[in-house]
């Protein structure tokens, strides 16, 4: 059995990822290319969305973070075209996958919509309101929440104020009988399957064994390398299927077992997947900010094992109790994770704020902003602000302060 050092299962995962490329060149239109935004994409199999949009919405940071500055809209248009090419689903938490993949999800709808239908009292309660979304959306057309006009709307519980009709919708979305029509604004259309030209995948189904080992095929592809814990994450499956699905994938030739220094269950190695198909470089060169929901850190036990880096997003943590700001942006500089950086786009002020800087343990602060300065600037470029301005707080702020301004 192989055994690889930390170092050699970083550079596997990131280069699965797709760090350690060129950034590509400008498209005849200027920009990154449509084919690079959709190749990007695919190779993640998933793009997670997230309604925080403090520095810039999460959806679009995995693709800053791999290409370089590009035109949001033009991914915008990719991804939430209503006949496009992908659609969204709770294929990790809510994400966006390929169209082409709906028929891999026809268990995971079915599995909720018995679940639910056992277990739920609002589902059983509420079978006419259901009824009456859905002729709602065949007179209508596909609709957000705000469209919908009925008595049940009306805004309830002090946090997310959800009313019937948005339960209903989501329910309805989780069976698949109600899709996403794209983002207005940032809120979901509400959509038929017939509406988006879904209507011939809608009953389509893979038998459940199939689609999972499928589905693992690809978190291993997409994460390179990766216990059966990080495997199962990556589409939110359970530990048995994947380990069942890894057999599979291991006698097909497809991944093979290996040990990473460190990895321990217990006193004994922990069992490791490499994904076949990945090539492992030599180096990784690369300087990148990571959304909390990239999938490099989004399984935070991986994060640690795989880079030693402790992370978790503090936007839910009361001001005073929290470590290292709201927003904190996990550094990548090649191979490691060397630090973390809070970012706000102020647009009144037109300027991309640094409010606080951080290196982990033994990161020289000088070293990691000369590398980062000129991301920032790219950055804020890239959101239409005017320049960089640098806070107060952080081990490393001095060092970033100093730099941007030999960047600016």
């Amino acid at each position: 059995m192989e055994r690889l050092s930390i170092s050699e299962a970083r550079r596997l995962a990131l280069a699965a990822q797709g760090f350690g490329r060129a950034h590509p060149a400008a498209s005849s239109e200027g920009g990154v290319s449509t084919r690079a935004l959709t190749a990007a994409v695919d190779r993640l199999k998933v793009l997670q969305l997230d309604s925080v949009n403090v520095f810039a919405r999460s959806h679009y940071l995995p693709l800053f973070a791999r290409l370089g500055a590009y035109d949001p809209a033009a991914l915008d248009r990719q991804l939430f075209a209503r006949r496009g090419r992908y659609l969204e689903y709770w294929a990790h938490e809510a994400a966006l996958i390929r169209r082409d993949d709906w028929p891999l999800w026809h268990w995971k709808r079915e599995a909720l919509r018995e679940k639910y239908h056992a277990r739920d009292q609002w589902v059983r309660d509420n079978p006419q309101m259901m009824r009456w979304l859905l002729d709602e959306l065949a007179a209508n057309g596909p609709m957000t929440v705000s469209d919908v006009e009925h008595d049940a709307a009306v805004r309830r519980g002090p946090w997310w104020g959800w009313s019937d009709v948005k339960l209903g919708l989501e329910y309805l979305f989780a069976f698949g009988d109600v899709v996403s029509g794209g983002r207005r604004g940032f809120s979901r259309v509400y959509a038929l399957p017939e509406h988006v030209g879904l209507a011939e995948l809608h009953g389509v189904g893979v038998p459940r064994a199939d689609a999972e080992r499928e589905l693992v095929r690809r978190s291993i592809e997409a994460l390179g390398i990766g216990t059966v814990a990080d495997i199962a994450d990556y589409h939110r499956l359970k530990v048995a299927p994947t380990q069942a699905a890894l057999r599979d994938l291991a006698d097909a030739g497809l991944v093979e077992q290996v040990t990473v220094d460190g990895w321990m269950r217990g006193s004994r190695p922990d069992t490791v997947y490499r994904y076949r198909g990945t090539r492992l470089p030599r180096r990784i060169d690369a300087v990148a900010l990571l959304s909390p929901f990239d999938p490099v850190v989004w399984f935070r036990p991986r994060t640690e094992r795989l880079f030693d880096f402790h992370y978790r997003i503090e936007i839910y943590t009361p001001a005073p109790k929290r470590q290292y700001g709201y927003y904190s942006l996990p550094v990548l500089i090649d191979d490691a994770l060397v630090g973390r950086i809070d970012l706000k786009s102020d647009r009144q002020a037109g300027v991309l704020r640094v409010q606080s800087a951080w290196t982990e343990d033994g990161v020289n602060p000088g070293w990691m902003a000369e590398r980062v300065a000129p991301v920032l600037a790219r950055a804020a470029a890239w959101r239409g602000l005017g320049g960089v301005s640098v806070g107060e707080r952080g081990s490393a702020i001095d060092a970033m302060r100093a730099s941007v301004a030999r960047e600016g």
